[in-house]
């Protein structure tokens, strides 16, 4: 099996890209959006993973196999994601019983 070589100057450069990112994180962070927040963040942190995930971790030039068990496990955390958000939007759908006050 032959392993690509990735050049230094690729590496520094994703470095820096995760650094702006990083920045943008913060700034975004102290920026009052409302719901959008969440999904700014997000998306931040997706762009971030997908850069770890392609170069350091070396998936770019991996094989399709591989390819499909990180394409399977970025499903399965958006299941989980979808199932956390609908456990959270739905908890107010029901009054609380009359006799627990806290």
């Amino acid at each position: 099996m032959s392993e690509q070589i990735i050049s230094t100057r690729v590496y520094y450069s994703i470095y820096i890209a995760l650094l702006v990112l990083l920045a943008l994180t913060i700034r975004v962070a102290y920026v009052h959006l409302g719901y959008l927040n969440v999904v700014a963040a997000m998306t931040i942190a997706v762009l971030k993973a997908v850069l770890i995930i392609l170069y350091f971790m070396h998936i770019r030039y991996s094989s399709r196999l591989t390819w499909v068990f990180v394409g399977a496990g970025f499903f399965w955390l958006g299941i989980l994601l979808v199932l956390s958000m609908t456990d959270f939007l739905t908890r107010g759908w029901l009054p609380l019983p009359s006799g627990w006050e806290p």
